[in-house]
């Protein structure tokens, strides 16, 4: 089996390991979102213990230092032996929150298991390693789609298991996912020789030269934090608007809408197809302008039927742009795919967070209005260093 796993990672990836793949995806970044929708349960079981509200900040800070500290380890160790450990110690962590006696330690769980749901974006470079060069586009798609299943229904699952089981229950309901989708890379991901030699502090010491070197990394990172911070604000105050007196509607219809969303899970495959085809940059630029053309919907259509339209061309643009942009950053360099990964996805995490908090200013400051001009500037943003970027491409390529 080891030497079919050789000759799969010679001529691309199987269908079995890469539906595999897109599965362990979606179950690892789930956890990141588990606690959100029972953080009220779990802060009626720790009454009069305030850090009980930290809990969901505790387990994005574990994912931020995860991207940060952990994804580069795959350049340089074995990533299938990373991969499995990752998701054994995740399910260490899980088993751990379900059993916390206190809230603090409920907090130092949700570390732990924030920065082990990285695991996720070890397996994305991986893929795109394993992947032939012609379908590299079409692979990323498909274990995005996974990646976005996960973070689609990991909401509703544990808002169900939290309201009729409680909260400790989705926690061990998580602990066999978890391993489960390590038996799942055991038997199907391949032996793959890391792609350097180089130690971990030297590794961790070449992320600022990455950015430095390369020009395209910084545009994607810059154009992907953008256009995430555009999404995330739409998302941050979504339910706020449906309870104006325009709507009158509850946060279940707003949880309703990530139904709605499901379309990105669709839209992942078919970008990578189109960045396969026509070449990423294409993609790209057609996924922020997509994202610019949802906040248009937004701003000046205000209606029920306008808020799930425009989250369909949102979510199908965001995602085109994010599945493009990775294919265009995994080619830059193969030997540091998982370092240029760490790069890309905490710029990425980063426009998020600065997402959120522009749009609470901007709702307390002009309501809906303010959101939707913030979130055109953000994806006028992504828009402009696209042209900019196509620009310095035509200008290199005509200097050659």
């Amino acid at each position: 089996m080891r030497n079919a796993h050789h000759a799969q990672a010679s001529h691309g990836i199987a269908k079995l390991a890469l539906f595999a793949m897109a599965t362990a995806s979606g179950i690892a970044v789930a956890n990141i979102y588990y606690n959100q929708p029972m953080l009220g349960i779990i802060e009626n079981d720790f009454p009069h213990q305030s850090i009980a509200g930290f809990i969901p900040t505790a387990t994005q800070l574990g994912y931020a230092l995860g991207l940060l500290f952990l994804l580069p380890l795959g350049d340089i160790v074995q990533r299938r032996k990373l991969i499995i450990g990752q998701f054994l110690v995740l399910a260490a962590a899980l088993a751990l929150a379900a059993l916390a006696p206190s809230a603090g330690m409920l907090v130092a769980a949700s570390l732990v298991v924030g920065a082990t749901a990285t695991v996720a974006q070890q397996i994305v470079p991986f893929a795109a390693s394993l992947a032939a060069p012609k379908k590299r586009g079409a692979t990323i798609g498909t274990v995005m789609a996974g990646v976005l299943s996960g973070i689609l229904f990991s909401r509703t699952l544990s808002g169900f298991v939290g309201a009729h089981a409680g909260w400790r229950e989705m926690f061990w309901i998580g602990v066999p996912l978890a391993i489960v989708a390590a038996l799942l890379m055991f038997f199907t991901l391949p032996s793959h020789k890391p792609a350097s030699r180089m130690r971990y502090h030297t590794a961790i010491g070449s992320l600022a030269h990455l950015w430095r070197r390369e020009g395209a990394l910084r545009s994607a990172a810059l154009m992907q934090a953008a256009l995430f911070g555009s999404f995330t604000a739409f998302w941050t105050i979504l339910a706020l608007y449906l309870e104006t007196p325009r709507f009158q509607l509850g946060a279940d219809v707003a949880g309703l809408f990530g139904i709605v969303g499901a379309v990105g899970i669709f839209a992942a495959p078919l970008a990578g197809r189109i960045a396969d085809g026509r070449g990423p940059h294409f993609a790209i630029l057609l996924g922020a302008l997509l994202t610019l053309i949802a906040w248009i919907i937004f701003g000046v259509w205000s209606s029920l039927a306008a808020l799930v339209v425009g989250v369909i061309v949102l979510d199908f643009g965001v995602q085109s742009a994010l599945v493009s942009n990775q294919h265009l950053v995994y080619a830059l360099d193969p030997e540091a795919r998982s370092r240029l990964n760490t790069i890309f996805m905490s710029a990425m995490f980063l426009g998020g967070a600065a997402g959120a908090a522009l749009a609470t200013a901007a709702w307390g400051y002009a309501q809906w209005n303010g959101v939707s001009v913030l979130g055109a500037a953000l994806a006028l943003v992504a828009v402009i260093i696209q042209l900019t970027e196509h620009r310095t491409r035509s200008a290199t390529t005509v200097a050659e």
